[in-house]
């Protein structure tokens, strides 16, 4: 397991050599084995049994001047998880361990990473102290303390008969830097106690109006005013990892936020208009295990007996129904017993231990098309692919199953009418034979389990 990022090391591997740790020949192999499997120097000497992991961490809390932390049975300040949002944590490896006065005190793999020290003060608005830990223990204590869906409910239920209103915070007082950030929070919390999972900011005379989209209506919830609007969406840009500077193309991101301790992750679309950009935000449930929402437990054992077969998955419902939540819950069942299970994804919404799990970027022309034309090279028992549309990727499935592959997809329908007739059309006739088992989310409380035979009798 990968220990400590390249960037410390490098700076200090040939002071390894001068203080007699490890012979010049023995890091030069290491560099060249680190370069050769994708991993970095620290790794490849420990995993070639040269130095223990503990010996490495004393060495740079010598070299460095920096205290090391063992955080294997640290318990961190929970509040301190919303300076540094949960994808920033996983994609640099670090986590907040305390706050005393303006100093933020992060634990790093890498602490000599100023760009992750840079970015991590622009976002939390504060002073950072890096120690030292291990990878593996930071890496672990991320999942301990952000990933908590088994207490998702608290968000969707305690909160339903409160009286909050984003707009306080709006026209608050405060006059810090983190107001705008606050002001964000603010409408976010406002989304998930009103359990809306899909809104807009679009630019009017008066400012950014708030949109909350919610069963297909649409409803103005206020308007963040025109002085404002510049610095709101810079940093919610920002907080997504959008180029901020950017507002003629389009751009896809993802949001990590915080509701009620409960870590979220929403999708963000800017999108250039004539009259200024809008930008679109879809909210993603955490992930729960598959028997926490099909209670059934012959329909549960009905789809765990297709995951283990060659054959199409299919998750239907309309939009917002909770398709995308339902696949990672089949996802995170079909990790249980497969080890080379991969998805094809806009956006990943929330990291899965055992899924190799792949983002579309159109910027370097890594699209849809050529994602399914090599995934099979990778050789996968399982594959997730969202948002097919075109005949020629439906048909690439059909020969995905032909090969032996489990495939799960999903299929926009209102209802099982609405289904039947876009499966009616003859391009879908060799798609339609090899679903396997499919799965229709009638409602919030209501998703029910086909098997082939009654497949066949509701979409004959």
């Amino acid at each position: 397991m990968e220990t400590i990022t390249n960037k410390t090391l490098e700076k200090l591997k040939y002071e390894l050599v001068r203080d007699g740790l490890v012979e010049y020949d023995i890091l030069d192999k290491a560099q060249k084995l680190a370069m050769a499997e994708g991993i970095n120097i620290g790794q490849a000497l420990i995993s070639s049994n040269v130095l223990d992991e503990a010996t490495l961490l004393k060495f740079l809390e010598k070299k460095l001047h920096i205290p090391y932390v063992n955080l294997d049975d640290y318990s961190l300040d929970v509040k301190c998880l919303d300076y540094i949002n949960f994808a920033d944590a996983r994609k640099y490896n670090v986590i907040p361990l305390f706050k005393i006065e303006d100093v933020l005190t992060v634990a790093m793999a890498d602490p000599l990473d100023l760009f992750v020290i840079d970015k991590i003060i622009e976002t939390a608005e504060c002073s950072i102290e890096p120690v030292i830990s291990s990878e593996a223990s930071i890496v672990a204590k991320i999942d301990e303390y952000y990933n908590t869906p088994a207490t998702v409910d608290k968000i969707y239920t305690s909160t339903k008969d409160s009286d909050f209103d984003w707009t306080e915070e709006l026209h608050s007082e405060d006059l810090s830097e983190e107001h705008i950030q606050k002001i964000i929070r603010a409408i976010l919390k406002q989304a998930i106690i009103e359990d809306v999972h899909e809104l807009y900011f679009e630019q009017s005379d008066a400012g950014l109006n708030l949109i909350f989209k919610q069963q297909g209506n649409y409803q103005n919830k206020g308007t963040i005013p025109y002085i404002l609007v510049s610095s709101f969406v810079s940093k919610l840009k920002m907080l997504s990892n959008l180029d901020p500077s950017v507002c003629e193309v389009p751009q896809l991101g993802k949001l990590c936020f915080k509701v009620d301790e409960i870590t979220l992750i929403a999708s963000i679309s800017a999108f250039p208009t004539i009259i200024g950009e809008r930008i679109a935000l879809k909210i993603y449930k955490p992930p729960v295990e598959l028997h926490s929402l099909i209670n059934d437990e012959r329909q549960c054992q009905l789809l765990t007996k297709a995951l283990e077969i060659p054959g199409i998955i299919l998750v239907c419902g309309t939009q917002l129904s909770g398709k995308t939540h339902v696949i990672y819950s089949l996802l995170i069942e079909a990790a249980k017993y497969s080890n080379n299970i991969m998805t094809i994804e806009s956006i990943s919404k929330y990291d899965l231990k055992n899924v190799h799990q792949c983002e579309l970027n159109e910027n370097v022309g890594f699209n849809l098309d050529k994602a399914l034309r090599f995934i099979e090279f990778q050789s996968p028992d399982k594959i997730y692919i969202e948002g097919v549309k075109s005949k020629q990727a439906f048909d690439y499935l059909s020969e995905l199953v032909y090969n032996d592959k489990t495939v799960i997809t999903e299929f926009l329908a209102n209802n099982m009418t609405d289904l039947r007739e876009k499966l009616s059309y003859p391009e879908f006739q060799s798609f339609k034979s090899l679903i396997s088992c499919m799965v229709f989310i009638h409602g919030k409380d209501s998703i029910e389990v086909f098997d082939k035979d009654k497949i066949e009798k509701y979409l004959a």
